[in-house]
């Protein structure tokens, strides 16, 4: 038997119909949804990529400009801490060789008798005649140290032979007193192994100095300034619009007439008012960041060959020669070039002229006198500074 159905159930029956097409349109209502759907995100996704190429090139110029940011206590020192300079005579050990060539003979040479002289310390007793010095060379040691260092403190020695030494490499320096003044009494010694750039096969390069990191040992407080008592600050590099910088940098951290510029290479500090202790105060002004300026400098080391360039240098058209090396810019010619001759592009960094010049195992006080001459004569923009 067909079970008997309430009218509400007919209605309910009849009602499926308009449900039917209701569900057989959402496909097309989920269609169209999908296709906008999908140009919103293409564009969510442009606009994504926009903001971040922005950001790139923001966090590029943040990241450029923190680079020329420098603290101020960089760039600047107290006006009682001038560094205090150390001296000292002493003997490089240990070479193989390359030491003075004085023999002993009758009076015996410096190093010689600097020899006997030591031993004499440790109870030996030799004749001038007998000794032999090149596997020894007598050297002046010099160091600059802050005032404030305290005994205990170490610091960098650096090492010259004052005889006739070829080389220093391999030696060790003998511990050697060093004093402030000619006459005045030790303060400090220096002792430890010889450190100097490796050259490998490149001729010409001069041995005969060297230098020692934490070579030297103050052994004796030397006078210090209160630094505390500090009323300037003194520009390493004096120049007007650094000191300009740095008083404004001051002002804006601790409020206008803090700092004044009295000339290029000094700034007056006016720190009677203010409610923190003056070390606090120094300590804070040093830890302070002023914008530089790149400078168009070049350093060259005449003894390694180093060379440092700041300021993004060129080398404009030129022709040098020196000695038997020929540095030519801008000439084209496509013939072969000879063995100690460099031809380069007009524009070429200095680096790499730098570069090539090493690569044909360029003397390195002959890079320098090229370098200066390109200077001479406008090829180079620069201030060039020979070390």
């Amino acid at each position: 038997m067909n079970p008997t159905r309430h009218p509400d159930e007919r209605s309910d029956e009849g009602s499926l119909a308009p449900a039917a097409m209701l569900i057989d349109s959402t496909p097309l209502q989920t269609a169209q949804t999908s296709s906008a759907m999908k140009g919103v995100l293409r564009a969510r996704r442009a606009l994504r990529m926009t903001l971040l190429a922005v950001a790139t090139v923001v966090t590029a110029s943040h990241v450029a400009r923190a680079q020329d940011m420098l603290r101020v206590r960089d760039l600047t020192i107290e006006d009682r801490a001038v560094p205090v300079r150390l001296m000292g005579y002493g003997l490089v050990i240990g070479l193989d060789g390359t030491g003075d060539k004085s023999s002993g003979g009758k009076q015996g040479g410096m190093s010689v008798n600097s020899i006997v002289n030591l031993l004499r310390r440790f109870g030996v007793e030799l004749p001038v005649e007998a000794l032999k010095s090149k596997n020894v060379a007598a050297v002046l040691v010099t160091s600059e140290v802050s005032p404030y260092l305290r005994t205990g403190g170490k610091f960098e020695v650096h090492v010259s032979s004052i005889g006739d030494a070829r080389s220093l490499r391999g030696g060790v320096l003998w511990s050697t007193p060093l004093l402030s003044d000619v006459g005045s009494d030790p303060v400090a010694t220096a002792q430890g192994p010889m450190l100097m750039a490796d050259l490998g096969a490149k001729s010409g390069a001069i041995e005969n100095s060297a230098r020692i990191p934490d070579g030297g040992l103050l052994e004796i407080d030397m006078p210090h300034p209160k630094f505390a008592q500090s009323s300037n600050i003194l520009l390493k590099e004096p120049d007007v619009m650094m000191a300009t910088r740095i008083a404004k940098a001051i002002n804006l951290e601790m409020g206008d007439g803090t700092a004044t510029v009295d000339d290029p290479g000094s700034i007056s500090l006016n720190l009677k008012d203010a409610k923190e202790d003056r070390a606090t105060l120094l300590a804070r002004i040093q830890s302070m960041r002023v914008q530089t300026q790149r400078v168009a400098k070049l350093i060259i080391d005449s003894r390694d060959g180093t060379i440092i360039a700041g300021g993004d240098l060129t080398v404009g058209e030129a022709t040098v020669s020196h000695g038997g090396v020929t540095l030519t810019i801008g000439v084209n010619d496509t013939t072969t070039a000879p063995p100690n001759a460099v031809r380069m592009a007009p524009g070429t960094p200095v680096t790499k002229v730098a570069s090539a010049l090493h690569a044909i195992q360029a003397p390195p006080n002959e890079v320098a006198a090229i370098f200066e001459s390109l200077r001479a004569i406008g090829a180079i923009a620069c201030e060039i500074e020979i070390r």
